[in-house]
C-alpha cells in the first residue's frame, strides 16, 4: 500500500507540465505549472550553501550548475524534530517561488519567513501554499533557514558569533534582489512578512545593517524580538551547557566547537540546555526557546546585529521601510491543550512563573514575587490557576507572551523619512480558525496564533475546503487584499474601496484597525498596557 501511495505522488508530480527554463545567476531553473494551470511553481531552489565543516557559520554563496536545475522538490526541511523523529537535511538553504502564469509587468514580491520558535518549521506548501495570494497580483517567495543550535548557536567568537539562521534569511533576500526579475518580480518592491518567530525575524530585518536596501516594506505578524520566547540569555553559557548535556564538559570555546562539529546533526536538535535552575520550570512554549537571535560581538566582519533592539531604535539605526505590524485577538488559545496537560498545574504551583523572563533574569526574588502578586491580582483576582480560570489564563498569556511586546516594539520604532507605520488586530472567526477552535469549550471565541495565516496562505495539511459565496471566501479576499495592498502601495487602503482609510499609528493616537468581517478603526485599549508598563517601572526596567 505504501508503494502505491508513493507511486501516485510521484506520478502526479511527473504529470505536471514543466515551465520554460528561467535564467538565474546560478544557472537555468525549470519549475512546473500548478494543477489548475494558473501558477508557475519553483520548489527547492538553492539560495546559499552550508559548509558542513563550518556548520555554525554564516552561509556561503549559492551553488552554480550547468544544464537545467529541476525545481520540483516540494518537501525540503532544515534539521529538526517532528513528533520525536529527526527530519531534514543540512543542505536545506532553499526557497520556493510562485508566480502567476500571465504577467504583463513586474509584480510586487512578498517574501515569507516561517515561525516555529527558531527550532521548527519549513517554507513548504504544507502550511504556506500560494493559492490565496496569487490572484492579487504578487510574486510569493517562501524559504527555509537553519534552526535550533545549527542556526542560532553563539560562542561569542569570530568563528561562531551567532545569528547564522538570520544570515540565511539575508542570503535569501539577496537572492531575491539578484534573481527575482527573471521570475516576473520587481526587486525594487519587496515586502518581507513573517509570523511568530518569523514576525520577530521580520522586526530584526528592520534593524539589521545586513538587510539594508533588500526590501521596502515589512509585515511582522504575532511576534517581536522583545517577546520572552525570542530573548537570548547567556548564549555562550548555553552553548557550553549544550556541550555538557551531550557529554563534553569544557570551558574552551575552540574545543567545544570542534566537538559540536564532530556530532551527527540529529544530536544537535531539540535539546534543552538550561543555564539556570529556574529555566527548568520556565522551559515552555510561552517563555523560552534555547537558541534565538543574539546581539553579536563586533569582530569587524559583517554582522547581523551588534546592539540591543531598543538601543538600535533609540539611536534611529533602522532601515527605511514601511511597517504593518499586528497580532491576533486570542493568540494563546493555540496552546490550550498544553495548558490543560501541565502548564496550569505548574503555574499554580510556582506563582513566579507568570512573571516575564525578562524580569526574572534581571530582578531579585523579592521583586519577582511582588510582580507575581500583582499579575495574579490583576488577571486572576484570587482565583486558582486551573481549568476553571482558562479564560483568565489565556487573557494573561496573550499579553505576557505577545501583545505588550509587540506594542513595545512599535512604540519605540522611530519614523524615518516618509515611511509609514500601521497597526492591526486580526479578529476574523470562521471555519478556518483551526487553532482557535480549542478555546470554544471555554467560551473563548477569536483568532488564535496562526489562524491569521489560514486566510493568507493555504495550509494544505489541514485540507479546509474553500467555496465561493461563503463567509470564509469573503474573509480570505479581505485579508489578502489588505496585505497585498500594503505590499503594492505601502498602505493597506490606498483608496476607500474597503470602507475606510487606514490611519497611521503614532504613540499619541494609538490608532489601529481590527480585521473582522469588515475593517473597523479603533484605538489601543490602554488598561492592560498601562498595567504591564507599571510592572516594568517598578522593576526599574525600560518599557
Amino acid at each position: 500500500m505504501k508503494w502505491v501511495v508513493l507511486w501516485s505522488l510521484l506520478a502526479a508530480r511527473v504529470l505536471h507540465q514543466p515551465t520554460q527554463p528561467v535564467r538565474t545567476r546560478s544557472g537555468l531553473v525549470r519549475g512546473a505549472v500548478s494543477r489548475d494551470g494558473k501558477l508557475f511553481q519553483y520548489f527547492g531552489i538553492p539560495y546559499a550553501t552550508v559548509d558542513e565543516s563550518n556548520r555554525f557559520q554564516a552561509p556561503l554563496p549559492p551553488p552554480t550548475w550547468t544544464g537545467i536545475f529541476e525545481a520540483v522538490d516540494e518537501n525540503t526541511w532544515c534539521p529538526q524534530n517532528s513528533g520525536g523523529i529527526p527530519i531534514g537535511e543540512p543542505n536545506c538553504l532553499k526557497l520556493n517561488v510562485y508566480t502567476p502564469v500571465h504577467i504583463t509587468k513586474p509584480l510586487p514580491v512578498m517574501v515569507f519567513i516561517h515561525g516555529g520558535g527558531y527550532k521548527s518549521g519549513s517554507g513548504n506548501d504544507d502550511h504556506y501554499g500560494p493559492d490565496f495570494l496569487m490572484p492579487h497580483g504578487v510574486v510569493l517567495v517562501t524559504l527555509n533557514y537553519r534552526l535550533d543550535a545549527l542556526g542560532f548557536l553563539c560562542l561569542d567568537t569570530e568563528e561562531v558569533p551567532g545569528n547564522a539562521g538570520l544570515k540565511d534569511q539575508v542570503a535569501a533576500l539577496r537572492w531575491v534582489r539578484d534573481n527575482i526579475a527573471s521570475f516576473g518580480g520587481d526587486p525594487k518592491n519587496v515586502t518581507v512578512f513573517g509570523e511568530s518567530a518569523g514576525g520577530a525575524s521580520t522586526c530584526l530585518h528592520i534593524l539589521s545593517p545586513m538587510s539594508k536596501g533588500l526590501f521596502q516594506r515589512a509585515i511582522p505578524m504575532s511576534g517581536s524580538p522583545l517577546c520572552d520566547w525570542s530573548l537570548a540569555f547567556m548564549p555562550q553559557k548555553r552553548a557550553f551547557a549544550l556541550g555538557k548535556i551531550l557529554g563534553f564538559d569544557t570551558n574552551d570555546p575552540d574545543k567545544l566547537l570542534e566537538f559540536l562539529q564532530s556530532l551527527p546533526v540529529e544530536k544537535l536538535i531539540d535539546t534543552s540546555p538550561t543555564v539556570m535552575s529556574f529555566e527548568e520550570y520556565s522551559n515552555n512554549i510561552l517563555k523560552l526557546y534555547h537558541f534565538t537571535p543574539v546581539v553579536e560581538k563586533d569582530f569587524g566582519q559583517e554582522h547581523f546585529l551588534t546592539e540591543e533592539p531598543l538601543e538600535a531604535m533609540k539611536n534611529k539605526r533602522i532601515n527605511d521601510v514601511d511597517v504593518l505590524i499586528g497580532h491576533t485577538s486570542e493568540e494563546t488559545t493555540i496552546g490550550i491543550a498544553k495548558f490543560e496537560q501541565f502548564f496550569l498545574q505548574q503555574y499554580n504551583r510556582y506563582p513566579e512563573l507568570v512573571v516575564p523572563r525578562k524580569i526574572l533574569m534581571k530582578c531579585n526574588p523579592e521583586t519577582v514575587l511582588e510582580i507575581s502578586k500583582r499579575i495574579h491580582d490583576y488577571y486572576f483576582k484570587g482565583k486558582l490557576i486551573n481549568k476553571d480560570s482558562m479564560r483568565e489564563f489565556v487573557s494573561y498569556a496573550n499579553y505576557a507572551c505577545f501583545i505588550y511586546d509587540i506594542y513595545r516594539f512599535l512604540s519605540h520604532l522611530p519614523k524615518v523619512g516618509n515611511r509609514r507605520r500601521y497597526m492591526y488586530k486580526f479578529s476574523c472567526v470562521s471555519g478556518r480558525n483551526v487553532y482557535g477552535s480549542q478555546g470554544l469549550k471555554y467560551g473563548i471565541k477569536g483568532a488564535a496564533h496562526l489562524d491569521d495565516l489560514m486566510y493568507l496562505l493555504n495550509a494544505n495539511v489541514h485540507n479546509v475546503e474553500v467555496k465561493r459565496n461563503t463567509k470564509e471566501y469573503e474573509l480570505i479576499q479581505l485579508a489578502c487584499t489588505v496585505f497585498t495592498n500594503f505590499a503594492k502601495h505601502g498602505t493597506p487602503t490606498p483608496d476607500s474601496s474597503l470602507g475606510i482609510i487606514w490611519p497611521e499609528y503614532d504613540n499619541s493616537s494609538k490608532a489601529y484597525v481590527a480585521i473582522e468581517d469588515t475593517l473597523v478603526p479603533k484605538t489601543v485599549e490602554n488598561e492592560d498596557l498601562d498595567f504591564w508598563k507599571s510592572n516594568f517601572e517598578y522593576c526599574g526596567l525600560e518599557f
